[in-house]
Protein backbone atom coordinates (compact mmCIF):
# COMPACT_ATOMS: atom_id res chain seq x y z
CA UNK A 1 0.00 0.00 0.00
CA UNK A 2 1.54 3.19 -1.27
CA UNK A 3 2.70 5.84 1.74
CA UNK A 4 1.31 3.71 4.05
CA UNK A 5 2.70 4.56 7.77
CA UNK A 6 3.42 1.40 9.93
CA UNK A 7 3.34 1.97 13.49
CA UNK A 8 5.60 0.04 15.55
CA UNK A 9 5.86 -1.46 18.98
CA UNK A 10 9.42 -2.21 20.43
CA UNK A 11 10.02 -5.04 22.92
CA UNK A 12 13.61 -4.29 24.71
CA UNK A 13 14.90 -0.35 24.28
CA UNK A 14 18.84 -1.18 24.89
CA UNK A 15 21.51 -0.48 22.74
CA UNK A 16 19.89 -1.99 20.00
CA UNK A 17 16.40 -1.52 20.34
CA UNK A 18 16.62 2.21 21.62
CA UNK A 19 19.78 3.32 20.59
CA UNK A 20 20.47 2.04 17.20
CA UNK A 21 17.28 0.93 15.52
CA UNK A 22 14.22 3.18 17.67
CA UNK A 23 16.05 6.16 15.74
CA UNK A 24 16.20 4.76 12.69
CA UNK A 25 12.25 4.09 12.67
CA UNK A 26 11.12 7.48 14.07
CA UNK A 27 13.11 9.08 11.91
CA UNK A 28 11.20 8.05 8.72
CA UNK A 29 8.12 9.75 9.85
CA UNK A 30 6.57 8.82 6.48
CA UNK A 31 6.60 5.10 6.94
CA UNK A 32 6.71 4.62 10.41
CA UNK A 33 5.09 5.57 14.10
CA UNK A 34 6.65 4.26 16.97
CA UNK A 35 3.61 3.38 19.40
CA UNK A 36 4.44 1.41 22.39
CA UNK A 37 7.60 0.28 24.18
CA UNK A 38 8.12 -2.41 27.27
CA UNK A 39 11.45 -2.83 28.78
CA UNK A 40 12.43 -3.86 32.29
CA UNK A 41 14.48 -0.46 32.83
CA UNK A 42 11.66 2.19 33.96
CA UNK A 43 14.94 5.17 32.97
CA UNK A 44 15.11 3.51 29.31
CA UNK A 45 11.24 3.63 29.21
CA UNK A 46 11.21 7.22 30.26
CA UNK A 47 13.89 8.42 28.10
CA UNK A 48 13.01 6.63 24.46
CA UNK A 49 9.31 7.61 25.81
CA UNK A 50 9.79 11.24 25.20
CA UNK A 51 12.28 10.87 22.54
CA UNK A 52 10.10 8.80 20.18
CA UNK A 53 6.84 10.44 21.60
CA UNK A 54 5.20 7.40 23.09
CA UNK A 55 3.03 8.36 25.42
CA UNK A 56 2.96 6.99 29.04
CA UNK A 57 -0.09 5.07 29.16
CA UNK A 58 1.82 2.78 26.38
CA UNK A 59 5.21 2.29 28.40
CA UNK A 60 4.81 -0.91 30.06
CA UNK A 61 7.52 -2.56 32.22
CA UNK A 62 5.50 -5.68 32.28
CA UNK A 63 5.79 -7.75 29.35
CA UNK A 64 1.95 -9.37 30.43
CA UNK A 65 0.93 -6.16 30.04
CA UNK A 66 2.35 -5.10 27.08
CA UNK A 67 1.09 -8.61 25.10
CA UNK A 68 -2.65 -8.32 26.54
CA UNK A 69 -3.26 -6.87 23.15
CA UNK A 70 -1.50 -6.11 20.10
CA UNK A 71 -0.36 -2.54 19.69
CA UNK A 72 1.07 -1.90 16.41
CA UNK A 73 1.53 -3.19 12.59
CA UNK A 74 5.22 -4.40 13.53
CA UNK A 75 6.61 -5.69 16.74
CA UNK A 76 10.55 -5.18 16.94
CA UNK A 77 11.97 -8.33 19.42
CA UNK A 78 15.42 -6.44 20.84
CA UNK A 79 15.52 -8.60 24.24
CA UNK A 80 18.20 -10.65 25.37
CA UNK A 81 19.14 -13.77 23.72
CA UNK A 82 17.12 -16.48 25.41
CA UNK A 83 13.86 -14.35 24.93
CA UNK A 84 13.91 -13.76 21.54
CA UNK A 85 11.64 -17.29 21.28
CA UNK A 86 9.39 -16.65 23.46
CA UNK A 87 8.75 -12.96 22.57
CA UNK A 88 8.14 -13.89 19.20
CA UNK A 89 5.93 -16.46 19.74
CA UNK A 90 3.94 -14.50 21.90
CA UNK A 91 3.91 -11.54 18.77
CA UNK A 92 2.86 -14.06 16.33
CA UNK A 93 -0.14 -14.77 18.35
CA UNK A 94 -1.06 -11.32 19.00
CA UNK A 95 -0.57 -10.85 14.95
CA UNK A 96 2.11 -8.85 14.76
CA UNK A 97 4.33 -8.98 11.79
CA UNK A 98 8.51 -9.30 13.36
CA UNK A 99 11.85 -7.82 13.09
CA UNK A 100 13.62 -9.65 15.59
CA UNK A 101 17.31 -9.31 17.05
CA UNK A 102 19.79 -12.27 16.34
CA UNK A 103 20.37 -15.25 17.42
CA UNK A 104 17.25 -16.47 17.44
CA UNK A 105 17.70 -19.20 19.39
CA UNK A 106 20.64 -21.94 20.65
CA UNK A 107 18.27 -24.93 20.61
CA UNK A 108 17.27 -26.88 17.31
CA UNK A 109 13.55 -27.50 18.90
CA UNK A 110 12.77 -23.59 18.93
CA UNK A 111 14.17 -23.11 15.46
CA UNK A 112 11.05 -25.50 14.47
CA UNK A 113 8.68 -23.87 16.79
CA UNK A 114 9.68 -20.56 15.47
CA UNK A 115 9.08 -21.44 11.71
CA UNK A 116 5.75 -23.42 12.78
CA UNK A 117 4.36 -19.90 14.56
CA UNK A 118 5.24 -17.77 11.84
CA UNK A 119 3.49 -20.60 9.44
CA UNK A 120 0.57 -20.55 11.60
CA UNK A 121 0.06 -16.73 11.80
CA UNK A 122 0.82 -16.04 8.24
CA UNK A 123 2.71 -12.67 9.52
CA UNK A 124 5.68 -11.22 7.74
CA UNK A 125 9.34 -11.92 9.89
CA UNK A 126 12.80 -10.22 9.34
CA UNK A 127 15.77 -11.51 10.99
CA UNK A 128 18.40 -8.42 11.97
CA UNK A 129 21.24 -10.05 10.05
CA UNK A 130 22.37 -6.47 9.17
CA UNK A 131 25.43 -7.29 6.86
CA UNK A 132 23.27 -8.77 4.47
CA UNK A 133 22.31 -5.40 3.82
CA UNK A 134 25.18 -4.01 4.28
CA UNK A 135 26.72 -2.46 0.70
CA UNK A 136 30.59 -4.23 0.73
CA UNK A 137 28.79 -7.43 1.85
CA UNK A 138 26.49 -7.07 -0.76
CA UNK A 139 29.57 -6.15 -3.47
CA UNK A 140 31.00 -9.66 -2.27
CA UNK A 141 27.80 -11.45 -3.36
CA UNK A 142 27.89 -9.71 -6.35
CA UNK A 143 30.82 -10.50 -7.38
CA UNK A 144 30.51 -14.33 -6.87
CA UNK A 145 27.26 -14.84 -8.89
CA UNK A 146 28.62 -12.88 -11.50
CA UNK A 147 31.51 -15.83 -11.99
CA UNK A 148 34.21 -12.85 -11.33
CA UNK A 149 36.14 -15.75 -10.32
CA UNK A 150 34.75 -19.14 -11.60
CA UNK A 151 33.12 -21.47 -9.11
CA UNK A 152 33.50 -21.01 -5.66
CA UNK A 153 35.38 -23.83 -3.76
CA UNK A 154 36.37 -22.29 -0.31
CA UNK A 155 35.67 -19.64 1.81
CA UNK A 156 38.55 -18.31 4.59
CA UNK A 157 36.56 -15.99 7.67
CA UNK A 158 37.88 -14.39 10.49
CA UNK A 159 36.00 -12.36 13.33
CA UNK A 160 38.40 -10.30 14.54
CA UNK A 161 36.48 -9.89 17.72
CA UNK A 162 39.30 -7.59 19.24
CA UNK A 163 40.82 -7.45 22.83
CA UNK A 164 38.86 -4.75 24.86
CA UNK A 165 35.41 -6.31 22.80
CA UNK A 166 36.43 -9.61 23.99
CA UNK A 167 36.60 -8.43 27.34
CA UNK A 168 33.33 -6.01 27.13
CA UNK A 169 30.74 -8.21 25.77
CA UNK A 170 32.01 -11.72 26.39
CA UNK A 171 33.82 -11.72 30.17
CA UNK A 172 32.27 -8.51 31.97
CA UNK A 173 28.99 -7.78 29.47
CA UNK A 174 25.46 -9.57 29.14
CA UNK A 175 26.76 -12.09 26.62
CA UNK A 176 29.95 -13.30 28.71
CA UNK A 177 28.01 -16.72 29.99
CA UNK A 178 25.67 -19.24 28.26
CA UNK A 179 23.72 -19.50 31.58
CA UNK A 180 21.92 -15.95 29.80
CA UNK A 181 22.88 -15.55 26.59
CA UNK A 182 23.29 -17.97 23.35
CA UNK A 183 27.21 -19.63 22.66
CA UNK A 184 29.31 -17.20 21.45
CA UNK A 185 29.43 -18.41 17.89
CA UNK A 186 25.60 -17.69 17.64
CA UNK A 187 25.80 -14.46 20.08
CA UNK A 188 29.16 -12.92 18.11
CA UNK A 189 29.29 -14.71 14.55
CA UNK A 190 25.57 -15.30 13.83
CA UNK A 191 26.45 -12.57 11.41
CA UNK A 192 29.49 -14.70 10.05
CA UNK A 193 27.29 -18.11 9.50
CA UNK A 194 24.71 -16.34 8.00
CA UNK A 195 27.03 -14.84 5.48
CA UNK A 196 29.02 -17.86 4.65
CA UNK A 197 25.92 -20.08 3.75
CA UNK A 198 24.68 -17.07 1.82
CA UNK A 199 28.04 -17.22 -0.06
CA UNK A 200 28.19 -20.40 -0.36
CA UNK A 201 24.30 -20.58 -1.66
CA UNK A 202 23.90 -23.95 -0.44
CA UNK A 203 23.20 -25.95 3.21
CA UNK A 204 25.43 -27.23 5.14
CA UNK A 205 26.33 -31.14 5.23
CA UNK A 206 28.85 -31.02 8.38
CA UNK A 207 30.60 -28.96 10.81
CA UNK A 208 33.41 -29.37 12.96
CA UNK A 209 34.70 -26.72 15.64
CA UNK A 210 37.30 -26.41 18.36
CA UNK A 211 37.39 -23.27 21.03
CA UNK A 212 37.98 -22.86 24.73
CA UNK A 213 38.17 -20.15 27.25
CA UNK A 214 41.95 -20.19 27.51
CA UNK A 215 43.24 -16.59 28.66
CA UNK A 216 39.98 -14.81 30.93
CA UNK A 217 39.90 -16.96 33.54
CA UNK A 218 41.13 -17.00 37.49
CA UNK A 219 44.34 -19.93 36.65
CA UNK A 220 46.10 -16.46 34.45
CA UNK A 221 45.17 -13.39 37.53
CA UNK A 222 48.23 -12.00 38.24
CA UNK A 223 49.39 -12.38 41.67
CA UNK A 224 49.13 -8.89 42.54
CA UNK A 225 45.80 -8.02 40.89
CA UNK A 226 42.81 -7.23 42.42
CA UNK A 227 39.29 -7.77 42.23
CA UNK A 228 38.25 -4.56 40.48
CA UNK A 229 40.02 -2.00 38.20
CA UNK A 230 39.91 0.63 40.50
CA UNK A 231 41.09 -1.04 43.38
CA UNK A 232 44.19 -2.36 41.24
CA UNK A 233 48.05 -1.84 41.62
CA UNK A 234 48.62 -2.80 38.17
CA UNK A 235 45.72 -1.47 36.24
CA UNK A 236 47.69 1.33 34.65
CA UNK A 237 49.80 -1.53 32.75
CA UNK A 238 46.42 -3.97 31.98
CA UNK A 239 45.07 -3.62 28.42
CA UNK A 240 42.39 -4.50 30.07
CA UNK A 241 41.59 -2.06 32.08
CA UNK A 242 38.16 -0.99 32.65
CA UNK A 243 39.20 2.37 33.44
CA UNK A 244 41.21 2.93 30.62
CA UNK A 245 38.34 1.37 27.97
CA UNK A 246 35.28 3.50 29.71
CA UNK A 247 36.99 6.60 30.52
CA UNK A 248 40.26 7.74 29.00
CA UNK A 249 39.00 6.20 25.72
CA UNK A 250 35.31 7.73 26.03
CA UNK A 251 37.42 10.98 26.24
CA UNK A 252 39.81 10.30 23.70
CA UNK A 253 36.72 9.97 21.39
CA UNK A 254 35.56 13.40 22.77
CA UNK A 255 33.42 12.59 25.37
CA UNK A 256 30.08 11.72 23.31
CA UNK A 257 26.70 12.49 25.55
CA UNK A 258 25.23 8.70 24.14
CA UNK A 259 27.80 6.36 22.30
CA UNK A 260 28.09 2.55 22.14
CA UNK A 261 29.84 0.81 24.33
CA UNK A 262 29.89 3.72 26.97
CA UNK A 263 26.11 3.37 26.86
CA UNK A 264 25.32 -0.14 27.72
CA UNK A 265 27.21 0.35 31.35
CA UNK A 266 25.55 4.01 31.99
CA UNK A 267 22.58 5.77 31.49
CA UNK A 268 22.51 8.75 28.83
CA UNK A 269 23.23 11.40 28.91
CA UNK A 270 26.71 9.76 29.64
CA UNK A 271 29.20 12.18 32.07
CA UNK A 272 32.79 11.02 33.45
CA UNK A 273 30.38 10.81 37.54
CA UNK A 274 27.82 8.48 35.74
CA UNK A 275 31.23 6.49 33.86
CA UNK A 276 33.14 6.09 36.81
CA UNK A 277 30.62 5.20 39.07
CA UNK A 278 29.84 2.32 36.81
CA UNK A 279 32.92 1.22 37.09
CA UNK A 280 33.30 1.06 40.66
CA UNK A 281 30.61 -0.64 41.57
CA UNK A 282 28.76 -1.93 37.76
CA UNK A 283 29.84 -5.45 36.36
CA UNK A 284 31.92 -3.44 34.07
CA UNK A 285 34.62 -2.50 36.45
CA UNK A 286 35.27 -6.71 37.68
CA UNK A 287 38.66 -7.74 36.44
CA UNK A 288 38.52 -9.85 33.58
CA UNK A 289 40.31 -12.77 35.21
CA UNK A 290 37.46 -12.60 38.19
CA UNK A 291 34.17 -12.81 36.15
CA UNK A 292 31.86 -15.46 35.87
CA UNK A 293 32.32 -15.78 32.30
CA UNK A 294 32.36 -19.44 30.73
CA UNK A 295 32.05 -18.63 27.03
CA UNK A 296 35.00 -19.44 24.49
CA UNK A 297 37.79 -16.34 23.86
CA UNK A 298 38.70 -18.02 20.73
CA UNK A 299 36.62 -21.17 18.44
CA UNK A 300 37.92 -22.19 14.80
CA UNK A 301 35.32 -24.00 13.05
CA UNK A 302 35.43 -25.58 9.53
CA UNK A 303 32.39 -26.26 7.29
CA UNK A 304 31.14 -28.62 4.48
CA UNK A 305 28.65 -27.46 2.12
CA UNK A 306 26.28 -29.54 0.37
CA UNK A 307 27.66 -28.34 -3.02
CA UNK A 308 31.29 -28.97 -2.00
CA UNK A 309 32.26 -25.63 -0.90
CA UNK A 310 34.54 -25.56 2.24
CA UNK A 311 34.80 -22.85 4.66
CA UNK A 312 36.31 -22.36 7.68
CA UNK A 313 35.67 -19.13 10.43
CA UNK A 314 37.79 -18.33 13.06
CA UNK A 315 37.12 -15.81 16.27
CA UNK A 316 39.25 -15.02 18.31
CA UNK A 317 39.55 -11.73 21.14
CA UNK A 318 43.29 -11.60 20.72
CA UNK A 319 43.41 -9.06 18.50
CA UNK A 320 44.85 -5.92 17.99
CA UNK A 321 41.85 -4.11 15.87
CA UNK A 322 38.53 -5.57 15.10
CA UNK A 323 36.66 -6.06 11.66
CA UNK A 324 36.23 -9.04 9.76
CA UNK A 325 38.21 -10.34 7.12
CA UNK A 326 36.69 -13.20 4.28
CA UNK A 327 38.75 -14.85 1.18
CA UNK A 328 37.04 -16.65 -1.20
CA UNK A 329 39.21 -19.01 -3.32
CA UNK A 330 37.96 -19.64 -7.19
CA UNK A 331 38.62 -21.88 -10.07
CA UNK A 332 39.78 -18.51 -11.75
CA UNK A 333 40.84 -16.35 -9.30
CA UNK A 334 40.13 -14.89 -5.02
CA UNK A 335 38.65 -11.98 -3.66
CA UNK A 336 39.48 -10.29 -0.11
CA UNK A 337 37.59 -7.87 1.56
CA UNK A 338 39.47 -6.99 4.66
CA UNK A 339 37.23 -4.06 6.69
CA UNK A 340 40.38 -3.04 8.97
CA UNK A 341 42.31 -2.53 5.64
CA UNK A 342 39.07 -0.90 4.30
CA UNK A 343 39.43 -2.01 0.77
CA UNK A 344 37.83 -5.68 -1.83
CA UNK A 345 40.93 -6.85 -3.54
CA UNK A 346 40.03 -8.76 -6.59
CA UNK A 347 42.69 -11.17 -7.76
CA UNK A 348 42.28 -12.80 -11.28
CA UNK A 349 44.87 -15.48 -12.18
CA UNK A 350 47.26 -13.63 -14.72
CA UNK A 351 45.99 -10.48 -14.59
CA UNK A 352 46.70 -7.24 -12.15
CA UNK A 353 44.70 -6.90 -9.26
CA UNK A 354 41.42 -4.13 -9.08
CA UNK A 355 40.80 -2.99 -5.48
CA UNK A 356 37.52 -1.26 -4.41
CA UNK A 357 37.58 1.00 -1.31
CA UNK A 358 35.11 0.22 1.14
CA UNK A 359 34.19 3.27 1.98
CA UNK A 360 33.19 4.38 -1.26
CA UNK A 361 30.21 1.89 -1.11
CA UNK A 362 29.10 2.78 2.56
CA UNK A 363 27.04 6.26 3.20
CA UNK A 364 28.76 7.74 6.51
CA UNK A 365 27.16 7.52 9.81
CA UNK A 366 25.20 4.16 9.87
CA UNK A 367 26.49 1.23 11.65
CA UNK A 368 27.37 -2.29 10.73
CA UNK A 369 28.85 -0.77 7.48
CA UNK A 370 25.20 0.61 6.12
CA UNK A 371 23.79 -2.62 6.96
CA UNK A 372 21.44 -1.29 9.92
CA UNK A 373 19.80 1.47 7.51
CA UNK A 374 19.97 -0.71 4.90
CA UNK A 375 17.74 -3.26 6.76
CA UNK A 376 15.22 -0.43 7.88
CA UNK A 377 14.75 0.58 4.56
CA UNK A 378 14.21 -3.14 3.79
CA UNK A 379 12.24 -3.82 6.37
CA UNK A 380 9.46 -0.95 4.80
CA UNK A 381 9.66 -2.50 1.37
CA UNK A 382 8.73 -5.88 2.78
CA UNK A 383 5.93 -4.16 4.78
CA UNK A 384 4.80 -2.94 2.29
CA UNK A 385 4.77 -6.58 0.14
CA UNK A 386 7.22 -4.62 -2.13
CA UNK A 387 9.93 -7.02 -1.29
CA UNK A 388 10.23 -10.51 0.13
CA UNK A 389 12.58 -11.70 3.41
CA UNK A 390 15.74 -11.48 2.55
CA UNK A 391 16.65 -12.60 6.36
CA UNK A 392 13.89 -14.45 6.75
CA UNK A 393 13.47 -16.90 9.49
CA UNK A 394 13.82 -19.90 7.24
CA UNK A 395 17.03 -18.61 5.82
CA UNK A 396 18.14 -17.41 9.06
CA UNK A 397 17.39 -21.24 10.88
CA UNK A 398 19.91 -22.51 8.31
CA UNK A 399 22.86 -20.46 9.66
CA UNK A 400 21.64 -21.40 13.61
CA UNK A 401 21.59 -24.98 12.82
CA UNK A 402 25.15 -24.71 11.59
CA UNK A 403 26.18 -22.56 14.98
CA UNK A 404 24.24 -24.71 17.38
CA UNK A 405 26.59 -28.08 15.32
CA UNK A 406 28.88 -26.04 15.73
CA UNK A 407 28.97 -25.72 19.68
CA UNK A 408 27.89 -29.45 19.85
CA UNK A 409 30.89 -30.44 17.72
CA UNK A 410 33.73 -28.28 20.23
CA UNK A 411 31.99 -29.49 23.51
CA UNK A 412 32.24 -33.11 22.40
CA UNK A 413 36.35 -32.28 21.33
CA UNK A 414 35.84 -31.47 17.45
CA UNK A 415 33.42 -33.87 16.40
CA UNK A 416 31.86 -34.59 13.10
CA UNK A 417 28.41 -32.84 13.07
CA UNK A 418 25.81 -33.66 10.23
CA UNK A 419 23.78 -30.70 10.47
CA UNK A 420 20.53 -32.78 8.78
CA UNK A 421 21.22 -36.04 9.97
CA UNK A 422 23.69 -37.96 7.76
Amino acid sequence: MKNRIFTVAIIGVGARGGDTYGPLIHAQKDKFKIVALCDLRKERLERFGEEFGVPENARFQCEEEFFKEKRADLLLVATQDQDHVGHCIKGFAAGYDIMTEKPLTDKKEECQALLDAQKNSGKKALVCHVLRYAPAFLRMKQLLDAGTIGRLVAIDALERVGSWHQAHSYVRGNWRTTKHAAPMILAKCCHDLDLLQYYANSKCKSVSSVGDCTFFNAQNTPASAAKRCVDCPIEKDCPYSAKHIYLTLWEKKGCPVDLWPFNVIAPAPLTEEKLMKAVEEGPYGRCVFACDNDVVDHQQTMMTFENGVKATLTMTGFTYGGGRRITFYGTMGQITMDEQEGKITIGRYEKDPEIINIDELVEKGYAHGGGDQGLINSLYDMLNGNAGEVTSFEASVESHLIGICAEESRLKGGELIYVHNK
